[in-house]
């Protein structure tokens, strides 16, 4: 079953590639519990098939770096990109991207938490193995406010501009 607006995001582990050392965070892959690091946050997902990929490095990925101040200014604590990639692949393509301080590159190398939410895509045929189908989300307290989703092979719905936009209707009603 496919996530939707007003579905609790389910529990699982995220990886994030940390560059510099800081309290509870060691340099190197860490895990986070999506339960525990998005509780009382609002928090604008981009899943999207993989790493260094055509359409993900030219237009998804940056679309959400070249707006995230825009998203701060909307009062959303953190920008996610989310893909079936590992740790070490998602630091590597955030470094490359420029996203330091501005998207937090969320690696889920098994593809278990894109099955969680329902989002898998099956790329075994093209010689990619399971992947993320291509979204954008808001979440706000673990709760999904708004989302959107693209047909496969196909970018038109879940681009940053979109999701700032229903990101502006959502949380005005949000203390």
């Amino acid at each position: 079953m496919t996530i939707k607006v007003g579905d609790k995001l389910p529990a699982g582990t995220l990886y994030e590639f940390i560059e510099d050392e800081t309290p509870g965070c060691t340099i190197g892959p860490n895990a986070f519990k999506v339960e525990e690091i998005t509780a009382g946050k609002r928090i604008a997902i981009l899943g999207l098939p993989g790493a260094f990929t055509p359409t993900c490095s030219a237009k998804h990925l940056p679309g959400f770096l070249k707006l995230a101040d825009d998203f701060k200014k909307k009062k959303i604590d953190e920008v996610w990109c989310l893909s079936v990639n590992d740790a070490f692949v998602m630091g590597a393509w955030g470094k490359d991207q420029g996203t330091k301080g501005k998207v937090r590159m969320m690696g889920d190398g098994s593809g278990a938490y894109s099955k969680a939410l329902g989002l898998e895509f099956d790329l075994t045929a093209r010689g990619m193995g399971v992947r993320s189908q291509r979204y954008s989300m808001l979440v706000v307290d673990g709760v999904v406010k708004a989302f959107n989703l693209d047909q496969p092979g196909k970018f038109e719905v879940s681009d940053a501009e979109t999701l700032l936009k229903q990101t502006e209707k959502v949380t005005q009603f949000i203390p």
